[in-house]
């Protein structure tokens, strides 16, 4: 006899995880069929000339988005899990902890950006809050976690390069750094970083939104000019648990996301949404004006996603910050070549752990390739606390 309950409660009643699992169910299946449709799946691909592939940039600009399959090999994703699991062990039992779970002094307490996030299980801590600019205006659907959850889990954890060797290493990927090159130009220049950890049964929601908040009204705003972000997904992303994306809006300008809320019943199940499904190795690459989001993970798989952004250098310089920078920032020309100095070490760090591989020639930092080798030394001086200097538009 099956004794789980997949019945949805009444809106006066708190959605079980089994209940809002269930709920999905009719919009998984419409969201594979569009999917399905759109074509812009596969491995990386270049011309002769190593440039990437037209017919992948095509996709790219007209649906906002695009999936590279296979592109981070299993052992590096293997080392990239090893020191995940290393990160969660060392985790603080609480966002105001100082202790991870076996009493030792919790990681990251060298850095000045705290490293860990906490939510509550299953819950949407950014939706319909002012938090990030108020770029999260609605709330995704929090139903209620197992009895035996705890009251709050991971949900955030930053500063990989400086907390993972193998996230550094990553940040240094050929194939990565020309996918970036290709969409925003050689001089392209990094945003941040992020690592989503949806853990099964307890991961938060993020609520649809569009990442960009200052160029908006630009005069020369365009349909890339807040760049775009990476995920490279260490498990396998299913339509329960993985990013939904919105095909063609990043085209649209600001959405009013309230009001196409509103217009669908309120539901945060509108129509023409995608799931980005991936096995472990994938990468996807997204728009950061596509409206996009992912519902609590009531599901039974774990999705932990590394995410890392880049932008067009125009629309960086002289910009002021904005999103976890303040606004008094500003970002000029010593400010974009201390934090894209990042981009060199990684390199470097790269081609040491991996020298047979091809390695990326950064247009930025041609001529200062001997002062940013990988060593203790850059390691304290350009890597320790890169995040403060992220460049958030």
């Amino acid at each position: 006899m099956n004794t789980t309950d997949t019945s949805v409660a009444s809106p006066a009643e708190p959605l079980s995880a089994a209940a809002h699992h269930a709920s999905l169910t009719d919009y998984v299946s419409a969201g594979i069929a569009n999917s399905q449709r759109l074509g812009n799946r596969g491995p990386v691909r270049y011309t002769d000339d190593l440039q990437l592939h037209p017919e992948i940039l095509q996709a790219y600009w007209q649906h906002g988005f695009y999936t590279f399959t296979n592109v981070i090999a299993d052992e590096e994703i293997d080392a990239l899990r090893r020191d995940i699991n290393v990160l969660l062990a060392r985790a603080p039992t609480g966002q105001h902890a100082t202790t991870d779970a076996q009493g030792r002094p919790a990681f990251g307490s060298d850095f000045t950006r705290p490293t860990y996030t906490f939510a509550k299980p299953l819950s949407d801590p950014w939706g319909g809050t002012t938090l990030l600019n108020g770029r999260h205006p609605t709330k995704m659907t929090e139903p209620v976690a197992a009895s035996n959850a705890p009251d709050e889990t991971v949900y955030l954890i930053s500063g990989m390069c400086q907390s993972m060797p193998s996230g550094l290493r990553l940040y240094g990927h050929a194939d990565l750094l020309s996918i970036a090159a290709a969409i925003n130009g050689e001089d392209f220049v990094p945003y941040n970083d992020a690592i989503f950890v949806k853990q099964a049964g307890l991961g938060g929601a993020v609520s649809w939104h569009q990442d960009g908040v200052t160029h908006w009204q630009a005069e020369n705003w365009d349909e890339g000019i807040h760049g775009f972000n990476f995920q490279v997904q260490l498990y396998t992303c299913t339509p329960y648990n993985c990013l939904w994306v919105m095909p063609g809006t990043h085209k649209l300008g600001k959405i009013d996301i309230t009001k196409k809320v509103a217009e669908n019943n309120g539901s945060e199940q509108l129509p023409g949404a995608v799931p980005l499904t991936c096995t472990p190795g994938d990468v996807t690459v997204v728009n950061r004006q596509l409206l996009h989001g992912s519902f609590a993970n009531s599901s039974d798989n774990t999705r932990i996603s590394l995410t890392f952004g880049f932008h067009r250098r125009s629309s960086v310089l002289g910009a002021t910050g904005a999103l976890s920078q303040s606004s008094r920032e500003v970002y000029d020309e010593q400010r974009i070549f201390e934090r894209a100095s990042v981009i060199g070490v990684a390199i470097d760090a790269r081609a040491q752990h991996y020298p047979e591989q091809r390695r990326y020639h950064y247009q930025p930092l041609a001529g200062h390739e001997d002062s940013l080798r990988f060593s203790e030394e850059t390691y304290a001086r350009v890597i320790k606390n890169y995040n403060l200097k992220d460049l958030s538009i």
